[in-house]
């Protein structure tokens, strides 16, 4: 049996509150729910039971440092048919290394290595028929926001099931600490 996961760094509440605050007047967004927001550091996509364990046990070896990020700034992904719209992150060495390490962790697991490039981000809301003019406004708007810093003491392999409702299900299913 197959499972769907990703690694990511899921949010505190005192981070959450603020873009939750955010999330009002764009027309066509499906706005993401508390338990949705987090950072990914790599998606994995559908893996076998053996290949999961695998890849855990990579994880589990990653050393890195807690540190600290900031969330700034927003987009979209979808230049023209835009599908989801995104809060930035600050420049962060600590977390484009902490990702590459979940990269390689992802290769000796004997997964392919990733083929899009490395951009923080948190979804803040997937987006169906928005008009450019209105999303182009309101992430103009969201060009002055800041959230932090959040302290990262460590990232899960969280497993991702698509739900018959509006949001998908993320649960987080092994921790592993930073420090």
């Amino acid at each position: 049996m197959s499972q769907r996961l990703f690694a990511a760094i899921g949010l505190p509440d005192a981070a959450c509150d603020p873009l939750l605050a955010l999330q009002a007047g764009l027309p066509g967004a499906s706005w993401r729910p508390r338990e949705n927001l987090h950072l990914t550091l790599r998606f994995f996509g559908d893996i076998d039971e053996r290949q999961a364990e695998d890849l855990d046990f990579e994880l589990a070896k990653i050393a890195a440092p807690a540190f600290e990020l900031t969330l700034e700034g927003a987009g979209w992904f979808g230049r023209l048919e835009p599908h989801a719209l995104w809060i930035g992150v600050g420049e962060n060495p600590a977390l484009i290394s902490l990702q590459g390490k979940c990269e390689r962790a992802a290769r000796r697991a004997g997964l392919a290595p990733e083929q899009r490039k490395f951009l923080p981000h948190i979804t803040l809301a997937y987006l169906d028929r928005t008009p450019v003019a209105k999303l182009a406004k309101f992430t103009q708007g969201l060009g002055t926001f800041r959230n932090g810093p959040i302290q990262v003491t460590g990232f899960s392999l969280y497993a991702s099931w698509l739900s018959r409702g509006e949001a998908n299900i993320y649960e987080p299913v092994t921790r592993y600490p930073l420090g």
